[in-house]
């Protein structure tokens, strides 16, 4: 068995894995089962799922969903970097690296107990490729075509060689979803799901979520018959049904004030992820005033990221000048070099270049989504708005859509400027890069942005295998990002979980996927 290695920069940045476990006291009153621990574990969140569909979802939370009830050819050894079989058992690499066999197990089955074979994994990406949603591109821009040799061998045939493309395997583009989903249209309330640990009981779009285990499952069964996730509107309600005993779990997204007084308090486990989350700003590079690159170069001039990470998030995140995250190779702080910190004057000159003044002042609209990025948006928004019009030749209005609405905005480009956040699809500068700055794999983000030179840097370090030739290319494609400015870097984030009574098994990776199925509480 061939295998690419992975990425080294993770080392340094992301090799902590979380593994934590909590003990408090509390009276039980969840069904146990014969293992002794609890039947059920309740998860709060406030975030939503958007698509059930992996050839359309692609925001972190739905991931982390299908990440739970689908699963792939290989994935990632929970908590660590070392991905392993999955559905396949081995794979094969030619010697050009553009050829992939992976023979598939033969006691693999979908949650209703149909036998999954390789014309399911091939169905299954075919469709990706056809529907071409938000995400098909981590599939159309690296495979050609694929195909079944047999009911048990599925062959990728690549465009290039790709260093990391177990690790684009190891995403919801790739897996495989049972013959029920719809095979040439998007369907995203479709609960059959794949061959994951669990299976969707319950489906209730905003309200509840509810899993149970796979029993066709051909992996180690998880220690946890059921989770039920609930959707909450805000923080706060999150918070007091933690304290009322209504979750077991608080996880995405409590404030950061949430977080210190419940630490404070020391009746709950808070357990830190750390990782690659970052914060940024989108710029609609196709309809004034932000079509103006002096407009957008201004906008950027004016930030004072400190202040952000001071005033919104308690010093809970730090400041990040690229899109590429602080610690992981390549990165440069290309925007601190070109900007500064909330450089009010050069902002003014090139609002003045671009024909702005106090009597003429820029005119722009900022959107913030309410409670998928948790209840510090509105926070966030109004401080940008504040360093932006101390100017005195910006005036800001402020607009929010909740995220369903907001992401259907983004997709066709009616916003102006508006705040995003990104996780990890795969754990290389890549996925910091080509998802925003290349032509048609940022079709997601609404910006309309497109730059040749950019697309042809970022082709070339796809295809490269040495690190430090890949990364003169990254760095080049920073250096035109902080030019172009399609994107405005924010900060660079860590998540948190709030775990009670007596729930243990929290094992988050670097790719900060949480999978449930690790999980137990204690009777």
């Amino acid at each position: 068995m061939k295998k690419p290695v992975l990425s080294l920069f993770l080392v340094s940045l992301f090799v902590l894995a979380v593994v934590a476990s909590g003990c408090i006291g509390g009276k039980e009153t969840t069904p146990t089962t014969t293992t002794g621990y609890a039947e059920q574990i309740v998860i709060g969140v406030t975030d939503k799922v958007t698509d059930l569909d992996p050839a359309n979802a692609y925001d972190f939370y739905t991931w982390e969903v299908l990440n739970n009830v689908m699963e792939g050819l290989v994935k990632y050894k929970p908590g660590t970097l070392e991905i392993e079989p999955a559905l396949a058992e081995k794979w094969e690499v030619s010697e050009d690296s553009k050829v992939w066999t992976f023979y598939l197990r033969k006691d693999a089955k979908f949650a209703d107990g149909t036998p999954l074979k390789a014309q399911d994994v091939v169905r299954s990406i075919e469709r990706v490729m056809k529907i071409n949603g938000d995400p098909a591109w981590l599939v159309t821009d690296f495979v050609e075509k694929v195909e079944a040799k047999d009911d048990y061998t599925v062959v990728f045939y690549l465009k290039d060689s790709i260093s990391y493309f177990l690790a684009l395997l190891t995403t919801p583009p790739y897996f495989p979803v049972h013959p029920n989903y719809k095979p040439d249209a998007i369907d995203s309330d479709q609960t059959a799901g794949g061959a994951g640990p669990y299976k969707i009981a319950k489906w209730v779009r905003d309200e509840e979520l509810v899993l149970e285990v796979n029993p066709n499952y051909y992996g180690e069964k998880p220690k946890t018959q059921k989770i039920i996730i609930k959707f909450y509107r805000d923080a706060s309600t999150m918070r007091l049904a933690l304290q009322n005993g209504e979750i077991d779990i608080a996880w995405r997204t409590l404030r950061p004030t949430d977080i210190e007084s419940i630490k404070k308090e020391g009746k709950f486990s808070v357990i830190e992820v750390p990782g690659g989350f970052i914060r940024y700003l989108c710029l609609n590079t196709q309809k004034d005033p932000t079509k103006d690159v002096k407009v957008r170069q201004a906008l950027a001039a004016a930030i004072d990221r400190q202040d952000i990470s001071n005033k919104v998030f308690k010093g809970t995140v730090e400041p990040l000048y690229s899109l590429i995250p602080n610690g992981m190779w390549s990165h440069i702080d290309v925007f601190k070099e070109k900007y500064g910190d909330a450089n009010v004057d050069l902002a003014k000159k090139l609002l003045k270049e671009a024909g702005y003044d106090e009597n003429n002042p820029l005119q722009i609209e900022l959107w913030y989504t309410p409670t998928h990025y948790g209840d510090t948006e509105a926070d966030l928004a109004q401080v940008l708005k504040e360093q932006w019009e101390n100017t005195g030749v910006i005036k800001v209005e402020i607009k929010s859509a909740e995220w369903g609405t907001y992401v259907d905005y983004a997709r066709k480009g009616q916003m102006m400027v508006y705040l995003l956040g990104w996780y990890p699809d795969y754990l290389d500068p890549d996925d910091y890069t080509t998802p925003f700055l290349k032509s048609g794999a940022n079709k997601w983000t609404g910006t309309g942005y497109s730059n040749p030179t950019m697309d042809e840097i970022l082709t070339k370090a796809q295809t490269i295998v040495d690190q430090k030739e890949r990364a003169k290319f990254y760095e080049q494609a920073q250096k035109i990002l902080a030019e172009d400015v399609p994107f405005i870097p924010l900060i660079q984030g860590k998540l948190y979980v709030v775990t009670s009574p007596k729930v243990k098994g929290v094992v988050i990776g670097p790719d900060m996927i949480f999978k449930y199925y690790t999980l137990y509480k204690e009777a």
